[in-house]
């Protein structure tokens, strides 16, 4: 019995492995292709707004079908999702490698954002689903943590090594045998112990939460490129709210709705969506604006940008697996959450206070103070994401945590972007304008950095705030650990009343 055990445990962890290793290749895809997207301009001769559409098409398509993907996950059964959606993501990445037209290339990036809605969820919910003792799923979502905030800087780093000395269709040539790999140990590895949901698909319910959800990242996509004041950004904006508004009267009606709102209603698992999307809008418009400050001010190449994010990457890893999972099995999540996300906000104001002549080590103590921050308040938010869920909505529950990472970087990019962007124009108008010398520019870029950074702190700070006013999970109960046919989806942290 105990070698029996000892197999099922070592499968587990062995799952774990593979599942991380699809959510690494979700994460580097984008990543990677911010890297080498000028390089592929250039070769397939498209213009800048279709530039922007290869970047806009994969975020409609994850934002827009990632509660399709969790329920369909629930219905269908989530290992089944999973491999379908890491041979479809191979698929579409091949497709975007030789594409010889901007209209390929597009179509591939719309593809990868399908599969990814579908493989997001289901990675999510099968860790819930496998790791059920507390200290088993500290570690468990330690690890998955730590993958999905290090992965965008491990992307930087790769996307600027393949585009500088292969060509940029490496970028999407690599993670083909990355879900390759994802496929072939997941077969084996990865099993679906949760129920499936019985009920017919709420088809109201999917063309509005993905029409809405498109409205609002499109909307986010649109003030970056036109403008907050564009019709094109307001009118996304609005159509987004009220088809999301008509979703959730939806919701409360329909007998088997798509997204039950007792998922939201949990303050625990609410707490983790709504922190998230504050801490990742300052995550995803932090490393924009830090890879610009790379390679604008300081004049690195694609390469060594990449480099310069390793702080931030070991200590994010850091965070989740060392800090995060170590506490989590022991205390409960509020202390941790609130105290990493304070962390990353002192981080983020030394990021602030940076100026165009700091050294590589002021800039390093800055990006590791926010990764091991943000890295150990990530590792509870994802574990409660899932907080005392029915195993019937594991996915769904688990698509909400996903949705909040994209409409929350989404948000990042385009509001921090614009701040940073206006800022500078603000500076320089009164210092001689684009006439003016080369320091003053990089002044005025400093000055629009720094403005950008100010904002990110106070979007972490309300991310604490969340966490402190409505986390109330206790510290979890360690039993006796059971045989994992016998293990209970609930064994997780409960709420005090």
């Amino acid at each position: 019995m105990s070698t029996r055990h000892d197999e099922s445990d070592s499968r587990r962890w062995k799952a774990l492995l593979f599942i991380s290793i699809a959510q690494l290749m979700v994460v580097l895809d984008g990543a990677v292709m911010n890297i080498a997207l000028p390089s592929a301009q250039q070769a397939l001769h498209f213009t800048d707004g279709s530039r922007q559409w290869v970047v806009t098409a994969y975020g409609l398509a994850f934002g827009g079908l990632l509660l399709v993907g969790g329920r369909v996950g629930d219905m269908v059964g989530r290992k089944r999702v999973f491999l379908i959606a890491l041979a479809g993501f191979a698929v579409a990445s091949a497709i975007g490698g030789l594409a010889v037209n901007a209209g390929m290339l597009l179509t591939a990036r719309a593809l990868q954002g399908v599969f990814a809605a579908l493989l997001a969820p289901a990675a999510l919910s099968l860790i819930s689903l496998t790791f059920t003792q507390p200290r088993e799923r500290a570690k468990a979502f330690g690890v998955f943590a730590a993958v999905s905030i290090a992965g965008g800087a491990v992307g930087l780093i790769a996307g600027g090594l393949l585009t500088q000395y292969l060509n940029w269709r490496f970028a999407m040539f690599i993670l083909v045998p990355i879900a390759i790999i994802g496929i072939l140990g997941a077969v084996s590895t990865v099993q679906d112990n949760g129920e499936r949901h019985r009920s017919r698909l709420d088809v109201p319910g999917v063309l509005l939460a993905s029409l809405g959800l498109v409205g609002l990242v499109y909307g986010f996509s649109a003030a970056e490129s036109h403008g907050w004041s564009a019709p094109l950004t307001i009118g996304s904006f609005v159509v987004g709210v009220l088809l999301l508004t008509a979703f959730l009267v939806v919701q409360s009606r329909v007998p088997a709705p798509l997204l039950p709102l007792r998922v939201l209603t949990e303050r625990n698992r609410a707490a983790a969506y709504l922190s998230v999307a504050f801490a990742v809008v300052s995550m995803f418009g932090m490393f924009l604006l830090l890879s610009y400050y790379f390679q604008q001010v300081k004049g690195w190449s694609p390469v060594m940008a990449g480099l310069a994010f390793m702080p931030m990457a070991v200590l994010q890893a850091f965070g989740a697996t060392q800090v995060g999972a170590r506490l989590a099995h022991r205390i409960a999540p509020r202390p941790i959450m609130v105290t990493g996300y304070l962390v990353s906000a002192a981080g983020l104001v030394l990021l602030a206070l940076l100026d165009a002549d700091s050294s590589f080590l002021e800039i390093a103590v800055a990006e590791a103070v926010v990764g091991i921050g943000i890295g150990a308040a990530f590792m509870p938010a994802m574990s409660i994401s899932s907080h005392g869920v029915a195993p019937t909505d594991v996915g769904v529950a688990s698509a909400m945590i996903s949705s909040s990472q994209q409409v929350g970087g989404s948000i990042g990019v385009a509001l921090l972007n614009t701040v940073a962007t206006s800022s500078a124009a603000s500076y320089l108008a009164t210092r001689n304008g684009t006439a003016a010398p080369v320091h003053v520019r990089h002044q005025a870029l400093m000055h629009g950095y720094s403005a950008a950074y100010w904002l990110a702190t106070a979007f972490v700070v309300a991310a604490a705030l969340v966490s402190a006013i409505l986390v109330n999970a206790r510290a979890p109960q360690h039993l006796p650990s059971p045989a994992p046919e016998d293990a209970a989806v609930d064994a997780v942290p409960v709420p005090a009343h």
